[in-house]
């Protein structure tokens, strides 16, 4: 919307007075242009309305502790997980570090248990089973010959002998089954079991250090979502316990701008309608939105019903142009269909005692010669329809206005009208992308 201030009568005056001749003719400004449409819409209805944050959050402290660092002050922009506030963590961090050398030395030995036995490992049980094979083989071969000395007699080999060497031989027989046992043991690895217990241990070890880093990333506040700060509720140095409030997040990029509407026109409201709205405070800049809910309950003392209207914000030098809490009047498509004229939004021309808009008179009456004059009609605005926003005043579907460039035409002088240039091309696209036709409220 452009921003211009304008003495209309002035305005309207000094395209038919003949002015003196002293004054050099100004250069055609360069502008873009449009074309007046006519449609059948809904007759509005203005409600004083209130502009309200899309989003409004008031971050609070999820553990006990101290702020050591506080980032935001009021008025800040935030972006969605940006931190917001710090508390002291340095026990917690200590904690965590014994945590986590306790899982990585369970880790390492569930690896071990994975990785199973070694070659060298397996050698070595080898080598022992080996030994003890020869070793029982000796006792039992001399068990052998003590049992056949002691059956021919003589003397040769006593009863105490023979005793002892099969006791010997025994024993060499236990201790190479338990050397086979070992080496076959080693050679298939530990049991899936003993891997089942060692992942569980190392699960459990993983639980707690996963709860005490979410501990300490519970010490840091976040925003949740992109916006602004519109109250602090602590400072760095503050105890802040659990559940207290830090700051308070508003998200402004869009603005919800709130009306309560009386019971006979809300029926007739839909959600997706265009809707216009007017800022007192904010009088060069037209608004225009869209319904997005219509609560269907009303307020028991006032039989209102209320209905909120999504606008896309503006955001110059770091802050938005719609504030919260503002005052606003919203227009609403509620009455019944008549047939309106519209202009581009960026046609009107606001700040003055009315909107205006600049009327096209093309040289040779001709839209396709790209240059003309142009002359101030005052024009009152209706409801909006996507882009568009109807008006009434002294104007005729098919003239043509100036749709951006307003801000470089020059006021007309006595005598002297304010000429314009613009490219045919586009003109004959909007004649194409904005054709005169018929469509109900429910379409708006």
């Amino acid at each position: 919307m452009v921003r211009q201030s304008i003495d209309f009568s002035a305005a309207m005056v000094a395209v038919v007075l003949v002015g003196s001749i002293g004054f050099a003719q100004p250069p055609a400004a360069i502008v873009e242009v449009g074309r007046v449409t006519s449609q059948d819409l809904s007759e509005g209805r203005s409600y004083v309305a209130t502009v309200m944050p899309t989003k409004s959050a008031v971050i609070g402290s999820a553990v006990d502790g101290r702020v050591v660092e506080f980032l935001i002050n009021e008025g800040d922009r935030v972006e969605k997980m940006q931190p917001l506030a710090r508390l002291l963590t340095e026990t917690i961090k200590k904690e965590l570090e014994a945590e986590q050398a306790e899982l990585a030395l369970l880790k390492q030995e569930l690896n071990e248990l994975k990785n199973g036995s070694r070659p060298q490992e397996i050698e070595q049980t080898r080598a022992d089973m080996a030994a003890k094979k020869s070793t029982w083989d000796f006792y039992q071969g001399r068990l052998d010959r003590f049992e056949q000395l002691y059956r021919r007699g003589g003397g040769a080999v006593t009863e105490d002998q023979l005793q002892e060497t099969s006791s010997q031989a025994s024993a060499a027989a236990e201790n190479y089954a338990m050397a086979k046992a070992t080496h076959e043991l080693t050679i298939e690895g530990p049991r899936t079991e003993r891997i089942a217990q060692a992942e569980a241990r190392v699960a459990k070890q993983q639980a707690v250090v996963d709860r005490i880093k979410d501990q300490i990333t519970k010490h840091t506040m976040i925003a949740r979502f992109a916006g602004y700060i519109a109250a602090e509720h602590t400072e760095e140095g503050a105890w802040v316990s659990r559940g207290d409030p830090v700051a308070e997040v508003v998200a402004l990029d869009e603005v919800d701008v709130l009306a309560n509407i009386v019971e006979n026109d809300v029926a007739n409201l839909r959600a997706g309608a265009a809707a216009r709205v007017e800022v007192p405070a904010l009088k060069q800049t037209l608004w225009t939105g869209e319904i997005v809910h219509i609560v269907p309950r009303a307020d028991p003392r006032s039989r209102t019903f209320p209905v909120k209207i999504r606008v896309s914000n503006k955001i110059e030098d770091g802050l938005p142009v719609l504030k919260a809490g503002m005052i606003a009047r919203v227009t609403l498509p509620t009455g019944p269909e008549e047939n309106t004229l519209l202009v581009p939004k960026d046609a009107l021309v606001l700040g003055g005692p009315q909107p205006m808009v600049w009327v096209v008179d093309p040289e040779g009456g001709d839209p396709k010669s790209g240059k003309g004059s142009v002359r101030a009609v005052p024009v009152k605005l209706g409801v909006s329809d996507e882009g568009r926003i109807g008006v009434t005043g002294e104007l005729k579907a098919g003239e043509i206005v100036v749709s951006r460039g307003n801000e470089r035409i020059i006021p007309p002088r006595p005598g002297q009208p304010s000429l314009v240039r613009w490219n045919t091309k586009s003109a004959r696209n909007d004649d194409e992308n904005s054709p005169t036709r018929k469509r109900g409220a429910n379409n708006q």
